[in-house]
């Protein structure tokens, strides 16, 4: 199969007139200075870039977009909203609602996701007959909506931290369904789950709060056995920062590395609320980190320290987290212009940079480091940009990523290639037909 590529995106600067040779969905070749398409090419016009790497999700939170954004409150007030969504979903409903996320995804250039799936059981935390049925139904969504998945299988074991370090509160009746009781069933569980050529099976620490610090190791240790990528929510808030130091007498930064969370496979997300010990223990260790920054500004959790921890040696990964809106482009931007307020200086990041991030990095923590790239060998995964939507028109094509980052959108996606398979042409889903139909039913049957 041939692409022909009007303006492509090749890591370092925006080249005219680029052939794609694929084969077995990966890159086969790539050739510059074709000015024309060659016969039986397909033409994809404007900027054509990696595919997009959303390395935090949690699909069913997309059920609560707009309605969360009635009256005050905070994360916690927002987490009680959240907890009755979870509560009415089962394996064929959280199907349909996945697989209509993820079909949102394709339109908007995500060609993988990474799933912090922790919505394991039946309501009062009774297992499913397959006890995964739950996690193979998100497999399944991502798999007829044409994306990649690291189903992130998460252990979430703990309401809280308890008055003593040995002791945890005990699983409120929303959390049921999260819980495998202990670390070693969660592992068990977890060990059933096969991944294929389009599913990657990770490990996920839900936070310090939600797993025991001696059962931690556990977790670790799974990840490390089967080379997977391990990922933990960790300081998002500055309430768990305080409730750790009380219980333990350490950050949950330093808590994590004391049991052998953090390293290179590891990646924590949000990272928001630090102080420098952590941002070096996090950088000493090459744990990346997601940002999230459309979630963290809707729920006030805070504007992290992305900067520092670059500087300090932490790869930089994007989410689009809760999905208050799925626009990988958005959250590249706001990274850079949230530090821009915060320190109230321009150019922290280069368009380059922001745009690895979103790509060759996110999928690097996902578990897939030759994924983000449009070179020979690498994964057939792409995604072009209009040139000449009104956002994006006016600016020479050599600024075309400085347009991508800092003035398109998700709308503009105009074609997404997975594996070489043209899964987005000219916007519209190959294999989902209505995706807006399928989320408004899927969302619906989950507020009657």
């Amino acid at each position: 199969m041939t692409y022909w590529l009007s303006h492509a995106w090749l890591g370092t600067h925006v080249e005219p007139d680029v052939v794609l040779e694929v084969s077995g969905g990966r890159i086969a070749g790539v050739r510059t200075g074709v000015e024309t398409p060659p016969p039986g090419a397909t033409a994809l016009r404007g900027l054509t870039l990696p595919g997009l790497a959303n390395a935090h999700s949690h699909a069913f939170h997309r059920a609560l977009r707009s309605t969360v954004q009635v009256g005050s409150g905070t994360f916690w007030t927002w987490r009680e909203t959240m907890y009755q969504v979870a509560s009415r979903l089962t394996p064929d409903t959280y199907y349909d609602l996945a697989r209509a996320v993820y079909a949102e995804m394709a339109l908007a250039g995500i060609t993988a996701v990474g799933e912090f799936h922790y919505l394991h059981h039946a309501p009062g935390g009774v297992p499913y007959d397959n006890p995964n049925a739950m996690g193979e139904a998100l497999i399944a969504a991502a798999r007829e909506a044409g994306i990649r998945i690291t189903l992130l299988d998460t252990a979430y074991l703990a309401a809280g931290f308890g008055r003593r370090p040995s002791q945890y509160q005990q699983p409120d009746r929303h959390q049921l369904r999260f819980s495998d009781t202990t670390a070693d069933a969660w592992a068990e569980r977890a060990g059933l789950l096969k991944g294929d050529e389009n599913t990657l099976i990770g490990a996920a620490v839900h936070s310090v709060r939600a797993v025991p610090a001696d059962q931690l190791a556990t977790v670790a240790q799974w990840a490390e056995q089967r080379h997977a990528p391990l990922h933990v929510h960790l300081s998002e808030q500055t309430a768990e920062n305080d409730a750790c130091l009380a219980a333990h007498g350490r950050t949950p930064t330093r808590l994590l590395a004391d049991h052998g969370v953090l390293g290179p496979r590891t990646t924590g997300v949000h990272n928001t609320h630090l102080t420098g010990e952590d941002i070096e223990l996090i950088g000493s260790t090459a744990t990346g980190t997601c940002m999230c920054p459309t979630t963290e500004r809707d729920l006030a959790d805070g504007i992290g320290p992305a900067v520092a921890l670059q500087r300090a040696g932490s790869p930089l990964s994007l989410g689009s987290d809760s999905h208050a809106v799925i626009d990988l482009f958005e959250e590249a931007r706001a990274m850079e212009l949230n530090e821009r307020l915060r320190t109230r200086t321009r150019g922290h990041w280069t368009a380059a940079a922001l745009l690895r991030a979103a790509s060759a990095d996110g999928h690097a923590a996902l578990g897939r480091p030759d994924a983000g790239i449009l070179e020979p060998g690498a994964p057939a995964d792409l995604v072009t940009i209009a040139l000449d939507s009104v956002r994006t028109a006016g600016p020479v094509p050599r600024l075309a990523a400085e347009t991508a980052v800092f003035a398109a959108s998700a709308a503009d996606v105009r074609h997404t290639v997975v594996a070489g398979r043209h899964l987005v042409r000219d916007g519209h889903h190959a294999s989902v037909d209505d995706v807006p139909g399928a989320l408004a039913r899927a969302i619906a049957a989950l507020h009657h």
